[in-house]
C-alpha cells in the first residue's frame, strides 16, 4: 500500500490559522511600505479582507498583532541564516553571520526596528534567543580553533552590540548619504578586541588558550560534572582577568 502524502503546511492549517497568518503578513508588509502609524486595526483589517473585531479575537489588541508581526521577523531572519558547520573557517563563519544581520536590516528597516524595540513576549523572546544561541555556536567554533581572546559571553555581547548598533545608525541614515563603510569597519573594529591574529593561532596566550578550553569543556567526558563545572569557574577567573581587555576596548572606540 502507497504510503499517505505529506501535508503541506498550508493543508494542515485550520481556517482561524489562516486567517491569522494573513493578518500578519498583511500587517508586515503595511509596517515595511507605510510604516508603524500605518498599521492600525482597521488598515490591517480592511487589507486581509476581514472584520476588525477578528484581530481582537486573534491578537487580543494592535500591540498584540505587533508582536505576532516581531516574532515572524526573528522567525524569518532565523531562516536565513546559514548552518553553524556551513564554513570550514570559523571566523569566515562569523563574518558571515555578520554580513547576514547587516543586510536582514538594511532591507527591512521598519521590520527590525520594530523586532528590536517592542517589549518582548514570550514566543518573540523564544524567537530572539534562537537566533542568539546561533551566533553563541558561531562564536564558540571560533575559541576552540584558538582564535577567540576574551570569554565567549563577551564576545557575543559586543557582536550583537555592534551589529545592531551599526544597522539602527544606517537605517537613521538617507540612504543618499549612508556611509557604505560603517559596517565594514565595525566589523574591523570588533575583530580587533575579540580576535587572535592568524599567525598566533600556533603559539596561543594563556588567554587564548584558556577561552579554547573552557569552550571546549562540555565535551571533556573524561571529567564528572562537579570537575568540569571547577575547572570552568577556574577558567573564568583566568579569562576574565585579561589586562588588555580595557585597552582594546578603549582601542576599538
Amino acid at each position: 500500500m502507497d504510503a499517505p502524502a505529506a501535508q503541506s503546511p498550508q493543508s494542515s492549517q485550520t481556517p482561524r490559522d489562516a486567517v491569522r497568518v494573513r493578518l500578519v503578513d498583511v500587517a508586515a508588509r503595511l509596517l515595511e511600505t507605510q510604516g508603524l502609524d500605518a498599521v492600525t486595526t482597521r488598515a490591517v483589517a480592511l487589507a486581509a479582507g476581514v472584520q476588525a473585531p477578528m484581530i481582537y479575537r486573534l491578537f487580543g489588541d494592535k500591540n498584540g498583532l505587533l508582536d505576532a508581526v516581531a516574532e515572524h521577523g526573528f522567525a524569518t531572519y532565523l531562516a536565513q541564516k546559514p548552518p553553524v558547520e556551513s564554513h570550514e573557517d570559523p571566523v569566515a563563519g562569523l563574518r558571515a553571520g555578520w554580513d547576514l544581520h547587516i543586510g536582514f536590516g538594511l532591507a527591512n528597516p521598519a521590520l527590525f526596528r520594530l523586532m528590536h524595540t517592542a517589549p518582548p513576549t514570550s514566543d518573540g523572546q523564544a524567537a530572539a534567543e534562537s537566533g542568539v544561541q546561533v551566533l553563541r555556536q558561531r562564536v564558540s567554533r571560533v575559541a576552540r580553533a584558538g582564535r577567540l581572546r576574551v570569554p565567549e559571553h563577551r564576545a557575543v555581547q559586543l557582536i550583537r552590540a555592534a551589529g545592531t548598533g551599526v544597522v539602527f545608525t544606517l537605517i537613521d541614515q538617507h540612504s543618499d548619504a549612508r556611509d557604505e563603510q560603517l559596517a565594514e569597519l565595525a566589523w574591523k573594529a570588533v575583530c580587533e578586541s575579540i580576535l587572535t591574529d592568524t599567525q598566533d593561532v600556533g603559539a596561543a596566550s594563556p588567554i587564548t588558550a584558556a577561552v579554547a578550553l573552557r569552550a571546549a569543556l562540555p565535551a571533556l567526558d573524561v571529567l564528572s560534572p562537579h570537575e568540569r563545572a571547577l575547572l570552568g569557574d577556574w577558567l573564568d577567573r583566568v579569562t576574565d582577568s585579561d589586562p588588555r581587555v580595557g585597552k582594546l576596548s578603549a582601542a576599538a572606540i
